[in-house]
This record gives structure tokens, sequence and C-alpha cells, in this order.
């Protein structure tokens, strides 16, 4: 017994050994550099760093800049995340049901912007929304001039909010397929055979049915709305006068400047606002007894 006990361990301890170096470590060493005045010139002498308890934290919501990504972040996700649950959820129906050619290709072609380069995607809707793009050509068609979408402090954001949601609208479709392919066919028959419209039936059968993928779906959202970064980086450098930058973008400045300190606790909050959305989603889709 001992000997195989040592032979699973010896088996388990090649992962073990790589997680707790990239895994553990950095979060331990993260979380306290949060409570620490450490600095970029603190690299080569990092034991005379000096605790500073809550001081950063504090200090964070201080910050007008830090302010206003918390407030960037909260539209992001805000906006970004029931876009995205719905047409998501409205793709996944008509794959499941509405679609009677071709699925392979859709599911393929809806899929596609999730496993596509960002830089490559940013490339292409950075062009989209040129004040001489087609999204303004096509706008004029109709007799709209359309505006200066990302150098307008106004319409930044919700151009990154289309974008994001075309980009991460393709696992969550995945999801919710899966999810309608599990609902019992016999329930939805009866729910006809009593006279339901196929509307009553997906209201009350299936949408309820879909609570534990709905939790799914808005917890991976949530985890990776909140964290936006690649946006904001790559379209437009967090401006314009600040209307982009998010907190990940906040922290990744502010590690740039050397303020690991400072990084680090608002990546914490980070964590923690992550967390208590994810909480709130458990309370609200939770199966009822």
């Amino acid at each position: 017994m001992a000997r195989r006990t040592f032979v699973a361990w010896g088996f388990c301890g090649p992962f073990i050994a790589l997680f707790a170096t990239f895994g553990v470590w950095p979060v331990v060493s993260s979380l306290s550099m949060s409570v620490t005045d450490i600095t970029a010139r603190d690299i080569r002498t990092p034991f005379s760093v000096d605790f500073v308890g809550v001081s950063h934290y504090t200090a964070l919501f201080g910050d007008p800049v830090f302010r206003r990504a918390a407030v960037n972040t909260l539209y992001f996700v805000a906006a970004g995340i029931p876009l995205t649950m719905i047409i998501a959820l409205a793709l996944a129906v008509a794959l499941n049901s509405g679609i009677r050619r071709a699925k392979a290709l859709f599911r393929v072609g809806y899929f596609a912007p999730v496993v596509t380069s960002v830089v490559a995607i940013a490339v292409v809707w950075r062009y989209l929304y040129e004040p001489d793009g087609m999204i303004n050509s096509a706008l004029a068609v109709i007799g709209i001039h359309g505006p200066d979408w990302l150098n307008d402090p106004h319409w930044a954001m919700p151009a990154l909010i289309v974008m994001a949601v075309w980009r991460h609208f393709g696992i969550p479709m995945v999801i919710f397929l899966a999810g309608l392919q599990s609902v019992p066919a016999d329930l939805l028959e009866s729910a006809r055979v009593d006279g339901a419209t196929r509307w009553q039936a997906f209201r009350n059968v299936t949408l309820p049915l879909l609570r534990p993928t709905t939790l799914v779906v808005a917890v991976l959202l949530s985890i990776g709305y909140l964290q936006f970064f690649e946006e904001p980086f790559v379209m437009t450098s967090g401006g314009p006068l600040g209307s982009t930058t998010s907190i990940s973008y906040y922290a990744y400045q502010q590690f740039g400047f050397g303020n690991y300190g400072m990084a680090s606790a608002a990546s914490y909050v980070l964590v923690a606002a992550i967390a208590l959305l994810s909480f709130v989603q458990f309370r609200i889709f939770r199966a009822k007894a």
C-alpha cells in the first residue's frame, strides 16, 4: 500500500511542482506585493520593502483614473454580458431547431471568431470603425452621418462592446446548444399537446430547464468580461480620454510604471469583483428546489 502511494505521488509530483511554481507562487507573491511598497527599484533588493497594509487599496479608490476604469469595466460588463447571452441563446435555438440545412457550416462560422487571433480581429474592426469605413458607409446610405467611433469618448466603448460580443458569443452558443439538446423532447411535446405555443413552451419549459446552463454561461462571461484587456489594448490604448480604460488595463499601466504594489492591489480588487458577481449569479440562477 505504501509503495502504491509512493508511486502515485511520484506521478503527481511533476504536476504539483509546476502548479506550485506557476500557479500558487505567483498568487502568493502578488498578494504580498499588494500590501508592500515594492516598486521596480526594489527588484534587486526585495527585502528592503516595507509593509503598508491596505494603503494601496485605499489609494486606488482615491485615484480618479481607477474610479473611471472601474466605471468603464462595469459599463462593459453590464452591457456586454446580456447582449452576448441573448445572441448566443438565439443562435443556439436557431441551430437546434430553426436551421435545417448546413448546420455544421453555421456552427463553424459562428464559432470562428473565438479561435481567430485578436490582432487580426482588431485590424479588421479598426478598418470597419474608420470615419470612412464600411460601417459609416452603410449608415450614409440611409442618411446617417456616423461618428469617428474609436476616437469619440462617447462611442469608443459601445464600439468595443459590439466587437467583444461578436468575438465571444461562440462558446456560450455551444454551451446553450448542449443545454437545449438535453431538454427532454417529451416535455415540449406535452406542452404543445396542452395547447402551449412555441414561445410559451420555450418560456415555461425550456428556459427553466436551462438555469444550470445559464449559470455556467453567466459565470464564464463574467470572468472574461471583468478582465477585459485585449480590446482597449489593441484598439484604443485606453482612450480616448480614458473612456475605454479597464481595471485590467489600469493594472497593466501601473505595472509598466513600476508600481508593482498598486498593480497587484488593482488585480485583487478585480478578483474580489469576480467573486462577488459570481456569488450573485449563483444566487440568481441556482436550480430551484
